[in-house]
């Protein structure tokens, strides 16, 4: 019995599903119209690439911390800057850790990336947007008085989101182990 889910949520979960299981460059369009449940012709009405099915796949199947950034810079004062800086890293943490499996094969594939990147630039989307949106809501903390004036909100913002992508790589690395832990080999 097919499902009753609409063909593009269909595709979005076949597609997050192969990603994680095998990876970006080895999940191909075939093997997600099959997982979904369609044909190749369905997948390309909803998708125009393998590329923006990924970049959608990561926009709609993972935590999402643009809309949580731009609440927090629209109202920094609704939570003290510290619990709003804990969700930040929270979601942000969640992100990575929920991404890396799916994108670490772009780097593995020089074309694939180029394309990745090309695709990113076309939907008006990249890694840029979260730095960016981190440090609009830290430059509102400023103008709020609870973050310093001379503080770079920038380099904040790149240093913090950089430290919950290092966490994802580090602690999905079979050499990071809890025994490596425990030993003082970190």
């Amino acid at each position: 019995m097919p499902s009753a889910k609409p063909a593009r949520e269909r595709i979005l979960d076949a597609a997050h599903e192969l990603m994680l299981t095998v990876g970006l460059a080895r999940t191909t369009t075939k093997e997600i119209a099959k997982g979904a449940d369609c044909s190749e012709a369905a997948l390309y009405k909803h998708f125009a690439s393998k590329e923006e099915l990924f970049i959608r796949v990561l926009s709609e199947r993972l935590p999402r911390l643009g809309p949580l950034l731009r609440s927090l810079a629209a109202e920094p004062d609704r939570a003290p800057l510290e619990e709003n800086l804990t969700e930040i890293v929270r979601q942000a943490a969640l992100f990575y850790e929920q991404s890396f499996p799916i994108a670490a094969s772009l780097y593995a594939q020089t074309e694939l990336k180029r394309r990745h990147d090309e695709a990113m630039r076309e939907l008006g989307t990249g890694p840029h947007l979260p730095i960016e949106g981190l440090a609009a809501y830290l430059r509102a903390e400023q103008e709020a008085g609870r973050v310093r004036e001379d503080a770079d909100a920038f380099a904040a913002a790149s240093l913090l989101l950089g430290a919950c992508a290092e966490r994802a790589f580090a602690y999905d690395c079979p050499l990071y182990t809890s025994d490596a832990a425990d030993d003082g080999e970190r």
